[in-house]
């Protein structure tokens, strides 16, 4: 799952960015209205948290446009606002749901599960084989058996499922996944390719995971 975070003020982005990793979500975060519009228009996100008082464009302005383009995307505004006339302004904006500050870490999580459960956005659940991803709860079961992963080989697997049977380079990989970037290794992705074969395809003889020498990964129930 890829979670933009539209937020100002440093402390509180890095606090969220660091706690929503660890929950093995890819994040990224901008703290300019305009810049947040066309990382919404141009990426895939499945949550964006929206704060009202950023620079640029304020928050409201943000989700009106979003929402003139026809993007569903699913918005919790977090903001130090608590009047109710600011909530149903939000909320008639084009907002899903409305968090105000400061609030639970926990409540936070609690709220973006609730969103990615809706009906209104795709199944949480990607099947691949006997290869079974809980994205809402991100739970991966091989042959039903339940395996664990780090934040950033659940990342990345996420990705390769969402992508089934495409080739995706690893630029493509550390383009949707910021996390990929920050590592001092020049072969993170290829490490973490390593790391996910030895969980998810070793014991197994269908193999999931397949590279194609030169140019990048696919995951896939059929031979490469």
């Amino acid at each position: 799952m890829r979670i933009l975070v539209v937020e100002d003020d440093e402390k509180i982005a890095s606090f969220v960015k660091k706690g929503l990793q660890e929950e093995s979500y890819s994040v990224d975060v901008t703290e300019n209205g305009y810049e947040a519009i066309y990382m919404i228009e141009t990426n895939h996100y499945d949550i964006v948290l929206l704060d009202l008082m950023i620079q640029g464009l304020n928050g409201m302005d943000v989700c009106k446009n979003i929402r003139a383009k026809n993007i569903a995307v699913p918005i919790i505004m977090l903001t130090a606002r608590d009047e109710l006339k600011d909530k149903i302004k939000g909320l008639d904006m084009g907002a899903n749901d409305y968090l105000t500050k400061p609030f639970a870490f926990e409540e936070l999580l609690a709220r973006i599960r609730v969103k990615l459960r809706s009906p209104s956005t795709t199944s949480s659940t990607i099947t691949i084989a006997d290869l079974t991803i809980d994205t809402a709860r991100r739970e991966v079961k091989r042959a039903n058996k339940k395996i664990s992963l780090t934040a950033k080989e659940y990342a990345l697997l996420e990705f390769l499922a969402r992508n089934s049977k495409k080739l995706l380079t690893e630029t493509i990989i550390k383009e949707n996944l910021s996390d990929m970037t920050q590592g001092s290794m020049s072969n993170i992705i290829n490490v973490y390719i390593y790391r996910l074969r030895n969980k998810i395809d070793k014991d197994y003889t269908l193999k999931l995971i397949h590279t194609v020498r030169g140019l990048g990964y696919i995951l896939s129930d059929e031979d490469v």
